[in-house]
């Protein structure tokens, strides 16, 4: 079994800056991308920045320049350094990865992790 386990301090005051992580355990062969998407009370869920496995990467308009995505591929995981956070970025955060396992690609999430940005 295949799970996205996200960790990373949670709370923040305005202007602030957090760090998520994002590790895939189990047996995975590949991963070909991996991202972050985030999802507001009552609002759609949106990519936030992703990256491919050689490096390359992709943001959201409002998150460029503010925030970096990076990868570990040897540790399986992805990171997201979060800079001047603002109260309006208070969402759950979920860490995405496309993987190969059980012989077969697939989309894998994880449980999502909640962040609060206080004014």
């Amino acid at each position: 079994q295949v799970i996205l386990v996200e960790s990373g301090v949670c709370s923040v005051a305005s202007g602030g800056s957090l760090r998520l992580s994002c590790a895939a355990s189990g047996t995975v062969f590949s991963i070909n991308d991996m991202a972050w998407y985030r999802q507001a009370p009552e609002k759609q869920r949106d990519l936030v920045a992703i990256i491919s496995r050689g490096g390359l990467t992709n943001y959201a308009d409002s998150m460029k320049g503010r925030w970096a995505i990076s990868r570990d591929n040897a540790k399986n995981t992805v990171y997201l350094q979060m800079n001047s956070l603002k109260p309006e970025e208070t969402a759950v955060y979920y860490c995405y990865a496309r993987l190969f396992y059980r012989a077969a690609w697939g989309d894998y999430w994880g449980k999502g992790t909640h962040v609060t940005v206080s004014s």
